[in-house]
């Protein structure tokens, strides 16, 4: 029997059996430790198709308040994108959507060392795009602009309640789908004065 570096005799001694040797377990290698990144960049959202999603094809990469260049993003995409779908196709898209961003926005945010990163920005282009599908066009989408992107930065309640209760991808999308219901619920009550 051959002897290893790990190994040591299980006893010792007269009565000592011979070739009769205890293997100690090798420890545990140790988790690599993610350092946060501050600013993902090209080479890093182009490394996995999950960071393409999460960096929302680009518009997180923005140093200058990326969520707001996402919504923005998400609105010119939106007008491009209605007059292909119907009401079936957006549920579809909206819900597919927010799936993949469940899965998406937790591998990105544990590449980034940072769940809920500031480059992340799918769940505010689902949560606009689900905005502006129910209101369709018109003059409110530049008010909803605006109330999403209050919602989604001061985070009143519910939605910092949201924010700070769920975790990982659910609770990165979670919390600006809330952005948009109470964006969509004000300009509901704004409607009724």
């Amino acid at each position: 029997m051959s002897r290893s570096s790990d190994s040591k005799p299980l006893a010792s001694g007269p009565d000592a059996a011979p070739g009769v040797w205890e293997v100690e377990p090798n420890p545990a290698p140790a988790r690599p430790s993610v350092t946060f990144v501050a600013h993902p960049d090209f080479r890093f959202m182009r490394s996995r198709l999950s960071h393409w999603i999460a960096l929302g094809f680009g518009a997180g990469l923005s140093r200058f308040a990326p969520g707001t260049v996402a919504t923005l993003w998400a609105w010119a995409s939106f007008l491009v994108i209605d007059p292909w779908l119907d009401a079936m196709g957006w549920g579809v898209l909206l819900a597919l959507g927010f799936a993949a961003g469940i899965v998406a926005c937790a591998r990105t945010g544990a590449a980034l060392g940072k769940d809920d990163h500031g480059a992340i920005v799918w769940d505010e282009i689902i949560a606009f795009w689900a905005v502006l599908w129910v209101l369709g066009q018109g003059a409110n989408q530049w008010a909803a602009f605006v109330l999403f992107r209050f919602f989604d930065i001061v985070k009143p309640p519910p939605i910092g309640w949201v924010d700070r209760t769920f975790k990982g991808g659910a609770g990165v999308m979670a919390d600006d789908l809330m952005a948009g219901f109470m964006t969509l619920l004000t300009i509901a009550l704004w409607r009724t004065i």
